[in-house]
């Protein structure tokens, strides 16, 4: 009979077998991580140090004034244009109320200078009428002097008229020219007079229509701190209005991954409220031009002997598509994680778009319909009166 193995060749045979196994696992392990390395993750830069940011729109009051109402509560969404709070217009309205009568009575008191013009030409044409009449008058004393049926009496008092009627003409025209002086080259709409009035009912309207504060965007109402029956003036802060469709993400990265991140390279994006499920594609859109504690109030100084070397960052903004935000949306603040996708390197290291053209997202129109109506009012008070 054969006798059985030993037991320690085949355990060392075995133990040998699992080294090779582990060898070779941890080969093609390595193989596998250099190939995933070269192929894609060295064109990947990653960062849990990002944040949402956002536009906050503070609502503050142009007059002062007793806030008689206050339309919306933190949390809730307003539209654009929808009035958030009033102001007591009550000593507005009585301003306004006198710079519209003022204009009502300069129009007036303008259209008299026109109905003047006629008055002084049709003075004028008296005039001439009454110094014909002394001409005349002079000349038929002049013709019967000679045979002394005149005396030069007489012809004396006509010659005085003729020059107290060339006078009476002479002084009726300087009024017309004068009032012309007043009229020339305008319209009632357009004088100075219903001009200066006009700018004054202008004011008025603006102040009377600054009662009513309406929210310049659509979002959502934060930090309200105004209370009816404050008294408010210029400049207070009232409360803030969050526009969620606008926000972006401000990705932290350290100074020497910079060297990798151009304008334009796609970002995936993951928010913690709603976990890796939900990615958003997201797009490099400019890098801060400066670190947080070189833009502090108080900048770091570290000219001093005890100074240590800290790895900087600087924020890197990430536009995020508005349809995406629409059905996950983000509030400002939220802590998310940001996969640069660095491969695309044609595009610039710093922002080149230019400065924001009239009609960019940062606008609101709500204000200019004050003016509007301001001119309205003033062309239906000058339409009345004239």
């Amino acid at each position: 009979m054969n006798s059985p193995a030993s037991p320690a060749p085949v355990k060392a045979a075995r133990r040998k077998w699992l080294l090779t196994l582990i060898l070779a696992v941890a080969v093609l392990a390595g193989i596998g991580w250099g190939v995933y390395y070269l192929l894609v993750a060295r064109y990947h830069i990653e960062t849990d140090d990002a944040y949402v940011d956002g536009n906050i729109v503070q609502i503050t009051p142009q007059t002062s004034g007793t806030v008689i109402a206050v339309n919306a509560n933190d949390t809730q969404l307003v539209s654009v244009g929808d009035t958030v709070v009033q102001i007591d217009p009550a000593d507005a309205r009585i301003a306004l109320k006198q710079a519209e009568a003022d204009l009502g009575q300069t129009v007036r008191r303008t259209r008299g200078l026109y109905v003047d013009n006629d008055l002084y030409r049709a003075q004028i044409e008296q005039r001439q009428s009454d110094l014909a009449k002394a001409q005349a008058d002079l000349r038929r004393r002049l013709d019967t002097g000679t045979s002394g049926a005149v005396s030069q009496e007489d012809v004396s008092h006509a010659r005085e008229a003729v020059v107290s009627a060339e006078a009476a003409l002479d002084a009726a025209r300087q009024q017309l020219n004068a009032n012309l002086a007043l009229t020339a080259n305008t319209t009632i709409a357009d004088h100075p007079d219903v001009l200066s009035s006009a700018t004054r009912v202008r004011d008025a309207w603006l102040g009377y229509a600054r009662t009513t504060l309406p929210a310049p965007v659509t979002g959502y109402v934060a930090q309200r701190s105004v209370q009816v029956g404050q008294r408010v003036s210029p400049g207070m802060p009232l409360m803030s209005i969050v526009p969620l469709d606008q926000v972006w993400v401000d990705a932290n990265f350290k100074e020497v991954q910079l060297r990798h991140i151009r304008m334009g390279q796609a970002v995936d994006l993951t928010a913690d409220v709603y976990g890796s499920s939900v990615v958003y594609h997201g797009k490099v859109v400019g890098v801060t031009p400066g670190t947080g504690s070189a833009l502090a109030l108080l900048p770091a100084q570290n000219a001093t002997g005890n100074w240590i070397k800290i790895v900087q960052r600087l924020a890197v903004r990430i536009g995020i598509p508005a349809e995406e935000l629409r059905k996950h949306p983000l509030r400002v603040g939220l802590s998310m994680n940001a996969d640069v996708d660095v491969k695309n390197t044609s595009g610039a290291q710093v922002s080149t778009m230019p400065v924001l053209a009239a009609g960019a997202a940062d606008r609101t129109d709500v204000f200019a319909r004050y003016g509007e109506e301001a001119e309205a009012a003033i062309a239906r008070i000058v339409d009345h009166n004239k």
